[in-house]
């Protein structure tokens, strides 16, 4: 078996064609290659939804096996001051671009770490070496990057991926590995990574690594989050007035997981959507569960927070 890191760079996608979902922002990104000329990138949105791969797949079919002599890939977040862009970032664009490409590229992952000062030098940078390099930058928040940025990129906003993408992912991997699948197990896949594709590979390969038969028991457990059934029971448990139980269940869940306060918050945010309660009754809820939330950041005591959301539950009308 590989070590934990290998499947993720093993079945990362190296063309565009591959790149699973986002398929219209795919489509645009191809138009670009095929023109060999394109615009400063923003790629914004979850983790694992495919953004530094897409930005990896546009240096290696524009400059072939000559991709990475033309292509400078940085973690804003490990060097994410001014000195950076002055220096390094600088030297790489001021120079030319080996083959029939007249541009480099310069991929800043986790832009929005940047700090303000360090963008602001960015912008200019990006201004006037606009000739012989091009930016991809990659951030979660694109609110975080500089309006003057913002207007120097095309953006395009990424989304997580939906549950037959990850179908489609995961079926390639078991034919390539050599395990079973089935729906059950690609529903437990998708509801523990959220549409993060990074996520969905780690928690494959983990779980395969532990024990050769993949079941959502397991993924669970790796995941380190309660199945979303265990859950909805804690919750019928409370609107039946059952409040004891209720707590018992949801202390049990929070132990043998590993829970956090924040983290069955979430969890119960989720399950609250699928309940079977009028919309009015849901708002009500999502209001304690809101309240519930910002006291447990202040620093209250999560248990008694927790325990008196489930008796907002059961008070609900």
């Amino acid at each position: 078996m590989p070590d934990i890191e290998i499947w993720t760079e093993k079945y990362r996608p190296k063309r565009l064609d591959e790149v699973i979902g986002q398929k219209e922002i795919v489509e645009k990104l191809k138009m670009f290659v095929k023109r060999k000329n394109m615009p400063h990138l923003l790629f914004a949105g979850p983790a694992g939804t495919g953004k530094t791969t897409c930005a990896m797949a546009i240096a290696r079919e524009l400059f072939g096996e000559g991709w990475k002599s033309n292509f400078l890939e940085m973690n804003a977040s490990d060097e994410r001051g001014i000195d950076t862009i002055r220096t390094k970032v600088k030297d790489f664009a001021r120079t030319k671009a080996i083959g029939n490409v007249p541009f480099k590229i310069i991929l800043l992952d986790e832009a929005d770490a940047l700090t303000k000062d360090a963008q602001h030098a960015l912008r200019r940078t990006m201004e006037n070496y606009t000739n012989t390099c091009r930016f991809i930058l990659n951030c979660n928040y694109s609110s975080k990057i500089i309006l003057p940025i913002q207007s120097r990129c095309a953006i395009f906003r990424f989304k997580p991926l939906e549950k037959e993408d990850i179908k489609k992912y995961v079926e390639k991997i078991a034919n390539n590995e050599g395990f079973e699948i089935n729906d059950k197990i690609i529903e437990a896949l998708y509801n523990a990574s959220e549409g993060d594709l990074r996520k969905v590979t780690n928690i494959l390969q983990s779980t395969i690594t532990l024990d050769k038969k993949l079941t959502p028991e397991a993924i669970y457990s790796i995941a380190g989050m309660a199945k979303p059934k265990e859950i909805a029971d804690i919750l019928k448990l409370a609107i039946n007035g059952e409040i004891l139980k209720a707590k018992d269940k949801m202390h049990s869940i929070m132990l043998n997981y590993g829970l956090s306060g924040i983290d069955i918050i979430k969890l119960i945010s989720k399950n609250v959507w699928e309940m079977d309660i009028p919309d009015s009754k849901k708002a009500k809820l999502f209001e304690k569960i809101g309240e519930c939330e910002f006291r447990i950041i202040e620093g209250s005591d999560e248990r008694i927070q927790l325990e008196a959301l489930l008796a907002q539950f059961a008070l609900v009308d």
